[in-house]
């Protein structure tokens, strides 16, 4: 659509979340209630996106201020027609006018889409997003006359008794031409139980002046779920967690227990991949195909390759190439790049480092500021001491080297390829290809100790 602008409300307080995060910045599956509706905004290639904000401005600002939206401030909260009266500088009389709200964290770019379709095959003047609810408490009710036209919505707290049996409501998403929203806008009155200008009565206005009102009915009314508790924000996101993964099945991912896990909405997962129980899957994650997604297992902002199996681990802003096994209880910190088939087993971590392809790190090692070549054996126990104090610097281990048990390579080090490092030394300079690097002293046994001991 053309000269789409869109106004998302969200100056509210939200006091029933109980919080002093404004309510609009509370995450459904990581992220912002008002990010998800600005999300849709951004689907449709809205040219202008206006935020009206006012509790916790600052805070607000501060959140958006990377998305490229326009502000509008309403220091009062006066309703939600003295919140788009806040915007009127930023409405062309051309601007198809979309409003939605920042609470409202689950419609989707899709239905938006069809109601902006319908609003330009039927010709409105102004269109309101509707659907049926069997229980529409808390919901305005659309009017309508006998011949189906829609003269006007009631608020359940001024509604009377035969109007509160409607079950049609009013999701409070319009479309509307620019100049006929802020033509009507002048004409709200506050003469209601609130005292507040409510956006609603632009229905009315509109109609009695012969324009042409139209409703798009919705068919799933959990698009339109406003959260206003903490039970709300659950309930949200795990709508949400469903839909993600149901998407992610229909593509192929096999999800062992869709209710017990934590999958982001912008993660992606290749075919034939297994997801298994208790797994966090957060941030610009990509997962490549048939990979083994381990119990407990979490992965954030990172990228694995196809065939790779994580066990009951930690994955952190790294990379991961293919055929690689990684755990159990395994913990790769940022800035980790893992090699094709290699293995980082049990209680390993590793940072900020490389590792080539081929390489074994089997169990209980620290890998911190190094870059590992190619078929390295790391044994148990071994340390990279890249930290004096106050910098930090760098081990290298070339290619085909072989670091023995409880060994300490303190940097900055090198270990050339093709070198050994004998298990229990502490290596402090470079030990050459093809060499045996052994930095410990030798054995001394001293004969009756244990018995004077004891006599003493």
């Amino acid at each position: 659509m053309n000269n789409l602008t869109g106004i998302v409300l969200s100056a509210g307080a939200g006091t029933r979340m109980k919080s002093k995060l404004p309510k609009v910045l509370h995450k459904v599956l990581g992220r912002t209630m008002v990010d998800h509706v600005i999300d849709v905004l951004d689907e449709l290639d809205a040219s202008k996106k206006v935020v009206v904000y006012g509790h916790g401005k600052d805070m607000v600002h501060s959140s958006l201020e990377s998305r490229n939206v326009r502000f509008a401030l309403q220091a009062e909260q006066k309703g939600t027609g003295h919140a788009v009266m806040v915007a009127k500088e930023h409405i062309g009389d051309d601007d198809n006018v979309l409003i939605l709200y920042g609470d409202t964290p689950l419609i989707r770019s899709s239905s938006i889409k069809e109601f902006c379709d319908e609003h330009e095959r039927q010709g409105n003047d102004l269109s309101i997003l509707t659907t049926i609810m069997e229980n529409p408490f808390g919901y305005g009710r659309i009017i309508r006359e006998e011949d189906g036209r829609v003269t006007g919505i009631v608020e359940q707290k001024d509604g009377s008794q035969e109007q509160l049996l409607i079950k049609e409501i009013n999701s409070g998403i319009y479309l509307v031409n620019g100049r006929l929203l802020k033509d009507s806008l002048e004409l709200i009155e506050n003469n209601n139980n609130q005292g507040e200008y409510y956006l609603t009565d632009i229905v009315k206005i509109l109609s009695g002046q012969g324009k042409k009102v139209g409703c798009h009915i919705l068919e799933d009314p959990n698009e339109v779920f406003g959260v206003n508790t903490r039970k709300h924000l659950s309930i949200a996101s795990q709508m949400l967690q469903e839909r993600v993964c149901d998407a992610l099945m229909e593509n192929g991912v096999t999800i062992l227990n869709p209710n017990n896990v934590y999958i982001e909405k912008n993660v992606l997962i290749g075919n034939d991949t297994i997801v298994c129980p208790g797994v966090f899957i957060t941030g610009d994650t990509e997962i490549g195909s048939e990979c083994y997604i381990g119990v407990n297992s979490r992965i954030e902002d990172s990228k694995i390759m196809d065939h790779v199996e994580v066990n009951n681990s930690t994955v952190l802003e790294s990379k991961i190439d293919s055929y690689t096994k990684v755990g159990p209880y395994a913990y790769l910190r940022p800035k980790s790049n893992v090699g094709k088939n290699t293995k980082i087993g049990d209680f390993v971590e590793i940072k900020n480092s490389n590792i080539g392809d081929g390489t074994k790190i089997s169990h209980l090692a620290y890998v911190g500021d190094g870059d590992v070549g190619k078929d390295v054996n790391i044994g148990c126990g071994v340390v990279f001491v890249n930290y004096d104090g106050s910098s930090k610097s760098r081990t290298v281990v070339g290619d085909n080297s072989f670091i023995g048990c409880n060994v300490n390579l303190v940097a900055p080090v090198e270990v050339q390829e093709n070198a050994y490092v004998a298990a229990g030394s502490t290596i402090t300079k470079t030990v050459p290809k093809d060499s045996l690097g052994i930095a410990r002293e030798r054995q001394t046994n001293i004969q009756g100790w244990v018995t004077r001991r004891k006599n003493d």
